[in-house]
């Protein structure tokens, strides 16, 4: 890219125009990208990809950047509280369990011996 040169920005409505034309006068990526004055025909891929899986209205979403996957999202207030309270009862089953199994085997371990 030439120094001072700053990069194109296009609209959603251009993006929308560009593909449906591409659709409706069965031209190719190279083609289209020639008559819109595109810089490569890689992002008509790119958009004709966007306009059939999530549709049109798509284009207004802002994609650059890499996509956002360090922090785990929030979960609501009243699921967290319920989460924890069913761990805090699975503890105490759990403990519960362990004592019954201990008593268990010092009640066989005393019938043994008689």
């Amino acid at each position: 890219m030439p120094k001072g040169v700053p990069n194109k920005r296009y609209t959603a409505e251009f993006k929308k125009m560009v593909i449906e034309t591409m659709i409706e006068e069965k031209l190719g990526y190279s083609e289209t990208a020639r008559k819109f004055d595109v810089c490569d025909y890689h992002r008509i891929q790119n958009w004709e990809r966007i306009y059939l899986e999530e549709g049109p209205d798509a284009f207004s979403i802002e994609r650059r950047g890499r996509k956002s996957t360090g922090r785990p999202r929030k979960i609501p207030k009243e699921i967290e509280e319920d989460l924890l309270a069913e761990v805090q009862r699975l503890r105490a089953e759990n403990e519960y369990l362990k004592k019954l199994h201990a008593l268990v085997l010092e009640d066989e371990r005393r019938q043994r011996r008689k």
